[in-house]
């Protein structure tokens, strides 16, 4: 009788665990995704979602962008609260909090539109005090909200490469990892809602300030009669060693400052540090004068190329510039 007892109980187990798996198959079939924001960024994570033949619906004020993702497959949507009819789950990457608290709370937006128990995920570079504020409205609409900011520029996007830093209720980000997986290799889980986005700032800083130190190394080094690739070679094997000096050879020594990552969204990421630096009285004396490089940069007319454009002011100051063909 009891070995009888032990094999019911382990095929009523086996049963169980089967049907929990067609269950998880069953819901992610019917996962809807909607992407609103297909910029340089969002563009190439639209592509690969849709490469995983996800049923994507996309909105973008670029219609250009727009047809690029519908000719793969996506369906257009012409506002962000047509994305929210056909959405249960959510991706915004766009250029600055502003523009995301607009589109996540504005009469036409997110949360006013989106279909009870939908989720959404902000891929974009925020400051915690918004993303939080867009949490705390989406509790009463029982609408989840997470920050997942991204790390590993447009290379990253177009490659799945990316780090995904993100913030909010884990039970969500776990539910939802296999479809985060699809857009980077390093999806990481940071705490709760803002925690992801205080994890970009902090990241950003130190990559916005590299591009700053960078300019002035190379300047030093190439005025005191070094060629710029014998410089780049010795950093490369050194404790200076960086990505962002990694660009290096594609971009600076061929004057190419063509924008992959806009010096105008360095110049934001940096602002969002200061700015809560000085919310929590946190000195940042560094941090202000790299912001205020990119401000100058900014006011030479140089938001719309790539971030290491910087370099440009510090060439024009030192009256030489960092080329190289080798």
């Amino acid at each position: 009788m009891f070995p009888y007892v032990k094999k019911t109980i382990r095929q009523i187990n086996h049963i169980r665990i089967e049907y929990f798996l067609k269950q998880i198959q069953l819901w992610r079939l019917i996962v809807n995704i909607g992407f609103i924001g297909l910029g340089s960024m969002g563009i190439h994570m639209a592509t690969n979602l849709i490469r995983k033949n996800n049923n994507l619906i996309v909105y973008d004020i670029n219609d250009k962008s727009t047809e690029l993702i519908c000719d793969l497959g996506a369906t257009k949507a012409n506002s962000p609260r047509e994305v929210c009819i056909q959405a249960n789950l959510i991706f915004t990457s766009l250029p600055n909090p502003k523009v995301l608290e607009e589109v996540a709370l504005g009469e036409g937006g997110i949360i006013n539109n989106c279909q009870l128990g939908s989720t959404l995920f902000d891929l974009s570079t925020t400051d915690p005090n918004t993303i939080e504020k867009i949490a705390e409205a989406g509790k009463s609409k029982k609408i989840n909200i997470l920050d997942a900011p991204v790390s590993g520029g447009t290379n990253g996007a177009k490659n799945a490469t990316l780090c995904i830093m993100v913030g909010g209720d884990k039970l969500i980000f776990e539910k939802y990892k296999y479809i985060l997986d699809i857009l980077g290799n390093q999806v990481m889980y940071c705490g709760p809602i803002g925690a992801g986005s205080i994890c970009k700032i902090a990241n950003n800083l130190i990559g916005m300030s590299l591009v700053v130190i960078l300019a002035e190394a190379f300047s030093l080094g190439v005025k005191c009669g070094v060629d710029p690739s014998i410089l780049y070679k010795a950093i490369s094997m050194s404790s200076g060693n960086s990505t962002q000096m990694a660009r290096y050879p594609d971009t600076v020594f061929k004057g190419d400052f063509s924008p992959g990552f806009k010096l105008e969204l360095g110049a934001k990421d940096v602002s969002l540090a200061t700015q809560l630096g000085r919310e929590k009285n946190i000195p940042l004396d560094i941090s202000n004068l790299i912001h205020q490089k990119y401000v100058e940069a900014m006011n030479k007319g140089l938001s719309k190329e790539s971030n290491l454009a910087i370099t440009k002011i510090q060439e024009e100051k030192s009256g030489i510039t960092i080329r190289s063909d080798k």
